[in-house]
């Protein structure tokens, strides 16, 4: 990119370790966009490399992948080639959870999301829960569930993110049962 004095643009959140790892890479001339604000930092008449941090949404990266085309597009009057390269290096793992995530979510009452605070895959999965059900809660542990989101005859669903360990979530899931024999004798 250096030799066609383009550039190495960064789908993902500025201080992530992820991030902090590429822009290294590029010398820190990596351009960090995370939403559609951050595009202004982008000279559309130059080549434009496009990368992404891994637990990054599939649909974030393929809407600004677009608008960055477009905007070569209309920088350089062209329709048609455009001098833009978009990396998707995106982990399936995370990707490829969104649809069964939204139907989890759709099919239950209540979600509790287990996870690290700070786990940007936990973040994002987390999102997509959210989207599809306004009653999910994210928490690290048992300890921070709030027995007054749940009612006696919700269906709770209780998932993680990629790294979340199942035996945490078996301790949260014995938890809402105990917190259900209390419900159903009080």
């Amino acid at each position: 990119m250096e030799r066609e004095e383009g550039q190495i643009v960064i789908y993902g959140k500025k201080g992530h370790a992820e991030v902090i790892g590429l822009t290294g890479q590029t010398l820190e001339k990596a351009i960090v966009v995370m939403e559609e604000a951050d595009l202004e930092k982008i000279d559309y008449t130059r080549p434009v490399t496009l990368f992404s941090q891994t637990t990054k949404s599939t649909k974030g990266f393929y809407q600004l992948s677009q608008k960055i085309e477009d905007r070569i597009k209309l920088a350089k009057g062209q329709v048609n080639e455009v001098d833009f390269n978009a990396n998707d290096s995106i982990c399936r793992q995370v990707s490829n959870r969104e649809p069964q995530l939204q139907r989890f979510a759709r099919e239950n009452d209540v979600i509790l999301f287990v996870s690290g605070k700070k786990s940007s895959n936990g973040k994002a999965l987390y999102q997509v829960c959210q989207s599809e059900n306004p009653r999910s809660y994210f928490i690290e542990n048992e300890t921070e569930l709030d027995p007054e989101w749940l009612k006696p005859d919700d269906k709770v669903g209780i998932c993680g993110a990629t790294s979340t360990p199942m035996w945490l979530m078996e301790q949260v899931k014995a938890h809402v049962e105990g917190l259900g024999e209390i419900m159903l004798h009080a």
